[in-house]
């Protein structure tokens, strides 16, 4: 049985702890500075939990001590603590970050290290890479990688037509730092809210626009061998002109603790959520220009008999497939590991992964 450290005891944090507990496969201790947060998510289901304040070296390292991995997941601001007690505890790591910034420090950390290190295991970053990695090896050349992901409130009633369904900082993160794309074959940033698209999947409209982090390292994967590649989140129509207007026009950008304030006094978090991944890819076939597509939608719902919102199970089951993966050997052993290296046929095929499967396309 392998010991697991789980940072971080929120919505997704403790999905991702229940769920291994639940294999009997692993030993869990879910870790956080709220103890009353933590003896509630720990109640009847065998994990056990850990106070710890990050800012505390020893506390943070004495955690990890023999555990086979750390999973992280913390805000992407504490990204670089959690990375670097792995590395001094010689201990795997894993983490949902979606912040680019915070993987390169973790990418700096792999380096010469006899553990892997393994970010962005999440939905998006995370999942997205692994389809639209599927998807772009089926061509004999390449033109356009298009991902597309939202994770949406099934009944919108609100004037930004959105709720709080994960993290968020890491909402205000991807609506403001810099996005990486491939424009004319060649790697770029472009800004987040901006390129602003509309589309429809099984009658229901959507808009799509820039956000920060969501392409993970394929963008760099796939430099030099595709004209165009972006990432863009999808939210209802009209989202993205009110949050330019609180971004730019009353300049919330440069005051993220008052937005923060905001968005989480005035927009209600649900269980009522539904996440989509909309993958194309266009390229040639010999001579033949051709087009593949990859579409999953994942509501909120029941998942082994517990109930998990849309955001939680395909997060959480994300990052659980990548440890499955990890501790059988199918992922590298050691150093940095790219979500692209992960075939997308073993990942539908693992138990965590199956909440991609099937029965959610469209």
């Amino acid at each position: 049985m392998k010991k697991i450290t789980v940072m971080g005891a929120g919505n997704i944090g403790s999905a991702i702890a229940d769920m291994l507990q639940k294999t009997g496969d692993y030993s869990v201790t879910i870790a956080d500075r709220d103890e009353v947060r933590l003896k509630e998510v720990t109640k009847d289901n065998g994990v056990e939990y850990s106070c710890v304040d990050v800012t505390d070296a020893a506390s943070l390292d004495a955690v990890m001590q023999d555990a086979y991995a750390v999973l992280n997941a913390l805000p992407f601001q504490l990204t670089q603590l959690i990375a670097e007690a792995a590395a001094r505890t010689n201990t795997n790591y894993l983490d949902l970050t979606e912040d680019v910034a915070s993987t390169r420090i973790v990418q700096e950390l792999a380096k010469g290290s006899d553990y892997a290190f393994i970010p962005q295991c999440g939905l998006a970053p995370g999942f997205i890479s692994i389809a639209a990695n599927h998807l772009a090896k089926d061509f004999d050349r390449l033109d356009e990688v298009r991902m597309r992901v939202g994770a949406l409130p099934t009944h919108p009633s609100n004037a930004l037509n959105y709720n709080l369904t994960w993290s968020t900082d890491g909402v205000i993160n991807e609506y403001i730092e810099p996005c990486e794309a491939i424009v004319d074959g060649k790697l770029t940033e472009v800004p987040a809210m901006q390129e602003s698209e509309e589309f429809s999947i099984d009658g229901v409209r959507y808009e799509a626009f820039n956000t920060s982090g969501g392409l993970g390292t394929l963008c760099h994967t796939l430099d030099g061998k595709v004209r165009k590649l972006n990432y863009r989140s999808i939210r209802y129509p009209g989202h993205c002109s009110l949050m330019k207007a609180l971004l730019h026009d009353l300049r919330l950008a440069d005051r993220r603790d008052v937005l923060k304030d905001i968005f989480e006094h005035s927009l209600p978090a649900t269980n009522q959520d539904v996440v989509i991944v909309f993958v194309t890819v266009t390229g040639w076939r010999g001579e033949t220009f051709m087009q593949e597509t990859f579409v999953r939608k994942i509501y909120a719902g029941d998942v082994d008999g517990t109930f998990r919102t849309g955001i939680q199970s395909t997060t959480a089951s994300a990052i659980c497939a990548t440890l499955d993966m990890l501790v059988d050997g199918t992922l590298p052993q050691k150093g940095f590991v790219r979500q692209e290296e992960i075939n997308l046929d073993t990942f539908l095929a693992n138990r965590f992964g199956r909440v991609y499967g099937d029965q959610a396309k469209i």
